[in-house]
């Protein structure tokens, strides 16, 4: 093999091509255009470029870039993390504070979506009550029950999550009663923490459930949603059975309950008044009591 010289030119010069029909240097004959123009010369050689094949430890030319990927900061989504290796820490970093990027704009997109977690109940401007027995109207109902209660029973608990007054009130005819010929009770609770909607619907549309007796209507003009719930089991005549009128209502996230109950053997002199009236009477005074729930 000849020795290539030390101060081989960067380009050089082309040589011209052998003569037609003379001998090159591989044994070939070399042959002319049958048009007569001579032809091209051949490229020249790239200084210090091997001719042999490329190969595992070839010297062939450089291998070429790979094309631009398609995440230039890292691998794309899904691919697992780098299992060591120099520049792994910052890689890590990297990758961390992308991950806090991303999972803080899905925190924000679900606030956006859901709203805050700590955001105010829904309490439609109703306040808590140590006494709710004060607020608590029932003119409506002192058409029958002329005798007041002067030492109704009361109670109230408050918590972070709910609070909840109660009511009774025993109600009688006259002042010769010897005991309550009816009751009434009334019940409010603010939840704080939790929706009470779901849990509302559920009970109170389908109390029938509990009790064959039990009628369930839907009525409007009560809040979000109200619930009239009566039972009659009296014969007609007075002599034994019950009645009973619950009006539930929601408004946001406070529930309600105003509830009349009488058994016909309470009554000394007279029968109880028929469901009819006495569910007017507890819509009315749920009205005035809610109202006063709102602004005392």
């Amino acid at each position: 093999m000849d020795n290539r010289p030390e101060d081989i030119p960067e380009r050089p010069e082309p040589q011209a091509p052998p003569p037609p029909g003379s001998t090159t240097a591989s044994g070939t004959t070399a042959t002319g255009d049958s048009s007569g123009v001579p032809m091209a010369p051949m490229a020249p050689m790239v200084p210090y470029q091997s001719t042999q094949p490329t190969g595992g430890h070839g010297y062939g030319p450089p291998p070429t870039h790979p094309p631009a990927q398609q995440y230039p900061y890292g691998p794309p989504p899904g691919s697992p993390p780098p299992t060591g290796g120099k520049g792994t820490a910052g890689r890590a970093v990297l990758w961390a504070a992308v991950g806090a990027a991303v999972a803080s704009a899905l925190w924000a997109g679900g606030l956006l979506l859901l709203g805050p977690f700590d955001g105010d109940p829904d309490l439609a401007g109703y306040r808590a009550r140590a006494n709710l027995c004060s607020s608590v109207d029932y003119d409506s109902l002192r058409t029958e029950y002329t005798e007041e209660d002067n030492a109704p029973t009361h109670n109230a608990l408050k918590h972070k999550a709910i609070d909840q007054s109660y009511c009774s009130i025993s109600l009688k005819t006259s002042s010769t009663s010897s005991y309550a010929d009816a009751y009434l009770s009334v019940q409010m609770d603010l939840h704080k923490e939790t929706d009470p909607s779901a849990e509302f619907t559920g009970l109170w549309s389908e109390y029938g459930q509990r009790y064959d007796d039990y009628d369930v209507a839907k009525v409007s003009g009560f809040g979000d949603e109200a619930y009239l719930v009566t039972e009659d089991t009296t014969t007609g005549s007075g002599v034994g059975g019950s009645r009973a009128v619950i009006l539930a209502v929601r408004d946001g996230w406070m529930t309600y309950q105003m509830s009349w109950n009488v058994y016909t053997t309470s009554y000394e002199t007279n029968t109880p008044p028929e469901i009819d009236e006495v569910s007017r009477w507890v819509k009315s005074d749920t009205r005035s009591t809610l109202e006063n729930l709102r602004s005392d």
